[in-house]
């Protein structure tokens, strides 16, 4: 015969703990499941107030700085570049292509033309990239940074003309 040391009552004990970790663990993610629901109702369903009367003139400039970005129509190429990042103990690498969005057609074809201002131009783009780190431009707002000082150092070498935006159609980081 076998010897059980387990009685009817220890069991059931046994038993019941099943169960009451089973239905902790159901509420669990029920409850998970409904904060979800509830965030992306959230998010989704409620839409902010519309502003008082005084802050339709800034929503007016707003406009405005966009309609100016929407009806640039010149576009400066680059060669792709591709550049060693400034990280320390180990060798990260950037390829990206970058286009400048200027007002006029025939200004993107005049920096194009000019030899002297694509070099300076391609020549202050590499500065900015290779003085980047990988973890500060993988982020959304590290590449927003560095668009920004693209636009800065590209507006002092271009004066009077204008670059409205800067365009990367490839950027990739190699770990």
């Amino acid at each position: 015969m076998s010897n059980k040391s387990e009685t009817p009552a220890a069991t059931d004990a046994a038993s019941k703990k099943k169960g009451k970790g089973k239905l902790l663990m159901i509420l669990g993610v029920v409850f998970v499941l409904l904060a979800g629901g509830g965030a992306a109702a959230y998010f989704t369903l409620l839409k902010p107030a519309p502003e008082a009367a005084g802050g339709e003139a800034e929503k007016g400039e707003a406009k405005k700085h966009e309609a100016s970005k929407h009806e640039a129509h010149g576009l400066v190429t680059f060669e792709p570049f591709v550049v060693n990042l400034a990280d320390p103990g180990g060798r990260r690498f950037l390829r990206i292509n970058v286009r400048l969005l200027v007002a006029e057609e025939e200004e993107a074809k005049e920096i194009e033309e000019s030899k002297v201002k694509t070099e300076r131009l391609r020549a202050t783009i590499l500065e900015l990239l290779t003085s980047q780190t990988s973890e500060k431009i993988s982020s959304v707002e590290g590449k927003a940074e560095l668009k920004h000082e693209i636009i800065e150092h590209a507006k002092s070498i271009l004066e009077p003309m204008e670059v409205t935006d800067v365009l990367f159609s490839d950027f990739v980081i190699q770990y």
